[in-house]
């Protein structure tokens, strides 16, 4: 089994194959191009979720992006980028991009979005809930960061879809789709409650290799959950890009 290299090592690695890159017309170099993850985060704003739950969901990424670990996660290869977008969704033709796509290669870009985010006012929302509409969108957020290494779209959510397409059967090619799990004060005091809402995403919304759902218990622990997942999913693609040869 091949062993990941740690962050450090990742980083000379990727210096390497990026200076291998032929430069773009009109760029500095190629090192300014390389793109190793498209990340588009969507937000569930339907219904179920109040004004004070919608604060806790916006500030708490904005929180999670100015989280140390985060920070070293996102900035862990010099040279190739993760480029960022962020949208909210609830019914099938109800979708709000907040933050279009942008290039985060310093820390200065994350402090900029979580500025943006905590900026952010909720907007007309549909108080039905659509996951596979928000599975299509998000989709069609990634393909227009065709050149980058690893497209993932997240979706963090409350509930089970109840509208729009069946979100099993939007099953986007080339991608993986993670999810955040958002528990109510009622899942976590009966049975299955937060299990079952876990296994549903498990089930129809998690897509590609490397799929995982993080769970968050309330909307007061989704900066926390945030941050577990972001740490982990970009981790995933720093470590797995540059596994050790075949023979070592």
């Amino acid at each position: 089994m091949r062993t990941p290299r740690p962050f450090g090592m990742a980083a000379g690695l990727c210096a390497a194959l990026c200076a291998a890159l032929p430069a773009t017309p009109g760029r500095a170099g190629p090192a300014q191009d390389a793109c190793r993850q498209a990340l588009a985060l969507g937000m569930d704003v339907s219904g179920s979720v109040d004004a004070a739950e919608y604060r806790l969901q916006v500030d708490g990424l904005a929180a999670a992006l100015q989280d140390p670990g985060v920070a070293e996660a996102f900035l862990a290869m010099p040279g190739a980028d993760v480029m960022l977008t962020v949208f909210e969704w609830s019914g099938p033709e109800a979708q709000r991009l907040i933050l279009p796509w942008t290039r985060i290669g310093t820390a200065a870009d994350l402090e900029r979005v979580a500025g943006v985010l905590r900026a952010t006012e909720r907007g007309l929302h549909d108080p039905s809930t659509a996951i596979g509409s928000a599975k299509a969108h998000g989709a069609a957020l990634l393909a227009q960061q065709s050149g980058c290494w690893r497209p993932v779209l997240d979706l963090s959510g409350d509930g089970m879809s109840n509208t729009g397409p069946r979100p099993g059967d939007v099953r986007p090619a080339g991608m993986t789709v993670n999810g955040l799990v958002i528990a109510h004060p009622e899942d976590l005091r009966r049975e299955p409650g937060v299990a079952e809402l876990t296994s549903y995403f498990r089930a129809y919304v998690l897509e590609g290799p490397d799929a995982f759902v993080e769970t968050a218990l309330g909307f007061d622990d989704f900066e926390a959950a945030m941050i577990r997942k972001l740490k982990r999913e970009l981790q995933v693609m720093v470590l797995g890009a540059v596994a050790a040869p075949a023979d070592q």
